[in-house]
């Protein structure tokens, strides 16, 4: 054959092997760039997460700020800013008024039993000495032991002020992020969306609009369950007469909003300061809190929260499972809303429904979003 009826094969192979050295060359770049960025977003994971949950917050709070937006005094209507300057002071001033009205006489009560101890432990160890067994617990040595533990105590309060320091700031810088993010967080959202080619921006815009309307209906519900459990627990606290009961009921639900933690932390801290009054008063409240939580496992999160969310309790007990264990008690405070938004994905792209179904499920979600405040 003559040479040249072979060179324009020659030149497609050689074209060939070009466009195949290209093609693991980019294979190779790309997974270097995915290894670098995974690898940067390990390194600032504490940082990531502080922003994921500020944005989540936000998005979770837009609803009330556009509450706050719809409201007419005459002609004038508030602007963005001053909804979430009202939503924020709103906040601060109820906190303000609690601490101003409930902390002043556990204070004075500290003060008093931080003078008082030191007389009483002479008389508490010699009322311990009768006792049968007293030898065996080493009840003579118990004032060193406490001088000891209180040494211990102060110790490590004094260790680690700049670990609760990190801790105060991140709350800060958090609070700050969540506001920033209603101020600006829509042109942040378009922008991101501007990536995506136009077919599928349209789906994507609807899935994640679908899945705000059911974080902020998580929002809802949560506060309504945290306003059931402080009353009861305010009125249940100061039928059995526990002292602080104002204290307590509301310190009760404000942390309901950390599953399972913050209810454990709040009823053991109500239940020691029935104790100091007495052991009758502690099971009383042992007793409220676990009847309370029966009726609310059974009762109050079927109807309130698995109506809102729309997730299974299966669902709810893994995310909180998951959330706990990558990031403690921040990981439990957003894995039901994570969950709502992973629910919402799934089932837009993930999920195989029949004609009727999608179209059921179509005109529910539109509805949600046009029906939220």
């Amino acid at each position: 054959m003559c040479p040249l009826a072979l060179q324009p094969y020659q030149s497609n192979a050689a074209e060939e092997r070009s466009k195949q050295s290209a093609t693991i060359r980019g294979h190779i770049l790309f997974a270097f760039a995915l290894a670098v960025t995974l690898a940067l977003a390990w390194r600032l994971r504490s940082v990531l997460q502080l922003v994921y949950v500020s944005a989540l917050f936000a998005a979770v709070l837009m609803p009330l700020v556009h509450t706050i937006m719809r409201l007419r005094i005459r002609k004038w209507s508030p602007s963005r800013p001053f909804a979430i300057v009202t939503l924020v002071g709103t906040v601060f001033v109820a906190l303000t008024l609690f601490l101003v009205l409930a902390l002043p006489p556990v204070m004075h009560d500290v003060r008093h039993f931080a003078i008082e101890l030191p007389r009483r432990i002479p008389g508490i160890i010699a009322t311990l000495k009768h006792l049968p067994i007293a030898n065996k617990f080493g009840f003579n040595t118990l004032a060193q032991k406490s001088e000891d533990v209180v040494a211990t105590v102060a110790q490590y309060l004094l260790s680690s002020a700049p670990l609760w320091l990190g801790y105060l700031f991140d709350l800060t810088a958090a609070l700050l992020l969540c506001i920033y993010f209603m101020l600006e967080g829509e042109f942040v959202y378009y922008y991101l969306l501007s990536f995506i080619s136009a077919e599928s921006r349209e789906r994507l815009a609807k899935t994640l609009d679908v899945a705000e309307v059911r974080m902020s209906r998580w929002l809802i519900g949560q506060v309504a369950l945290m306003l059931i459990l402080g009353g009861c627990s305010t009125i249940v606290f100061a039928a059995l007469h526990v002292r602080y009961f104002f204290l307590l009921g509301v310190l009760m639900g404000l942390f309901n909003i950390i599953p399972v933690a913050g209810g454990i932390i709040t009823i053991l801290l109500a239940a020691s300061v029935a104790a100091t009054d007495s052991w009758t008063k502690m099971g009383g409240v042992l007793i409220f809190y676990v009847i309370y939580l029966q009726i609310e496992n059974a009762i109050l999160i079927p109807r309130i929260m698995r109506s809102r969310v729309n997730l299974m309790g299966l669902s709810v007990l893994i995310a909180l499972l998951i959330g706990s264990e990558l990031a403690g008690i921040v990981g439990a405070l957003v894995a039901i809303p994570t969950a709502a938004l992973i629910a919402v994905i799934m089932d837009e792209y993930f999920v195989q429904k029949d004609a009727a179904e999608a179209r059921a499920a179509a005109e529910a979600d539109t509805t949600a979003i046009t029906s939220q405040p």
